[in-house]
């Protein structure tokens, strides 16, 4: 497992600590899932713009706006 060090403000890191003690987890796990939460959706956009250039880019565009829909919700 590798050690990345990170320079930020401290009122965010004061801000990120609490939203871990909140969630009851080490801000490190915090961290981590932030960042794995980050990659999967960077993931996923990904895989989309590649179907969506091999596809229908009316039927694309379909799909997102019924998603934005259902996340309005």
């Amino acid at each position: 497992m590798a050690t990345l060090t990170i320079r930020m403000p401290d009122s965010s890191r004061d801000r990120l600590a609490a939203m871990a003690a909140d969630r009851g987890v080490s801000l490190n796990k915090l961290i981590e899932e932030i960042s794995t939460r980050a990659i999967a959706e960077h993931d996923t956009a990904l895989r989309f713009r590649a179907r969506a250039a091999r596809g229908d880019v009316e039927k694309a565009m379909d799909i997102l706006d019924r998603l934005d829909a259902e996340a309005e919700r």
